[in-house]
């Protein structure tokens, strides 16, 4: 098993931290009491390699429980876990204003100024920041460069690689288009063949619908400008942090047209090695609620 306590000082960046952790598939707890640490990681033990990384969100929150932290960690190593530290800080101007713009009392200062809380939170901080294996200063990192920093030390090879998840979703419009879309393609223009009477009963994923549809220009010609625009966009996107993509193809009931230019669109994105999946949403919905235009 694989622990990481990721600990440092209040709005340094440990809850963007943990989802960025959560995000490369480390079971994760925030502000579990230090007591609770050898008991924690029994039972992980116990689960025979289902849950084999963990991150642990370990800060003075935990009031006195904090101070245990030391005894948990001597437990690890007498057990053979292997741990890393993972230390956030960042200068006090930005955390006072991050305080500020949060409207977030400082937790060892309650009552009194940001700056004395701060002050104090570093002190009780600094033998952990000491033993730390990675101390990530968020003074000038955006949310982005913090994931990206993380992401680097701990995920894996085809983490950081193949970090964007792209699903390919093909709709009809009559039932409505998906909500969590990110991008979405009317291909409504092109010729329907629920029109010809033997076609009508098959689908996208039939041959003979499929080549009905690839057979005219404008739908390889919409097929080849969608592949330029994806070439340009997901390099930005995995620039700027992005996790997931969700590009939805809509035709009039998502059986024919969408499903078609949905596979086609697949196709290319995996020969690029992109990491996509693809689903078609409304493939069967006229079929099994007897609807008309499809």
């Amino acid at each position: 098993m694989k622990f990481v306590i990721v600990t440092g000082l209040s709005g340094a960046g440990k809850t963007q931290a943990i989802r960025c952790l959560e995000d490369l598939g480390y079971f994760c707890v925030d502000n579990l009491p230090t007591t609770l640490i050898p008991k924690f990681a029994e039972a992980c033990f116990q689960t025979e390699g289902k849950i084999d990384k963990i991150a642990l969100v370990i800060d003075i929150r935990g009031g006195k429980f904090f101070d245990d932290l030391f005894s948990s960690l001597s437990y690890f190593k007498a057990e053979g876990y292997h741990y890393e530290i993972l230390f956030l800080e960042a200068s006090d101007e930005v955390l006072i204003k991050r305080y500020k713009e949060s409207r977030r009392k400082h937790p060892l200062a309650p009552e009194g100024r940001i700056l004395t809380g701060i002050a104090s939170e570093r002190e009780r901080l600094k033998e952990v920041r000491e033993k730390a294996n990675h101390i990530i200063d968020t003074t000038k990192l955006s949310t982005r460069e913090l994931r990206q920093k993380i992401t680097n030390i701990y995920g894996d090879k085809d983490q950081i690689e193949n970090k964007l998840m792209i699903n390919v979703l093909s709709f009809g419009f009559k039932y409505g288009i998906p909500l969590d879309s990110d991008l979405v393609f009317d291909v409504r223009f092109l010729p329907n063949p629920y029109y010809i009477p033997e076609l009508k009963q098959y689908s996208g994923n039939d041959s003979s619908v499929r080549d009905y549809v690839m057979d005219f220009k404008e739908t390889t010609d919409f097929i080849d400008k969608l592949e330029d625009m994806l070439n340009f966009l997901i390099p930005n996107y995995i620039k700027e942090g992005k996790r997931q993509l969700i590009i939805s193809i809509g035709c009039t009931g998502g059986r024919h047209r969408s499903v078609t230019i949905a596979n086609a669109i697949y196709q290319k994105l995996r020969d690029k090695g992109h990491n996509v999946a693809i689903d078609h949403r409304d493939i069967n919905e006229d079929v099994n609620k007897g609807g008309t235009k499809i």
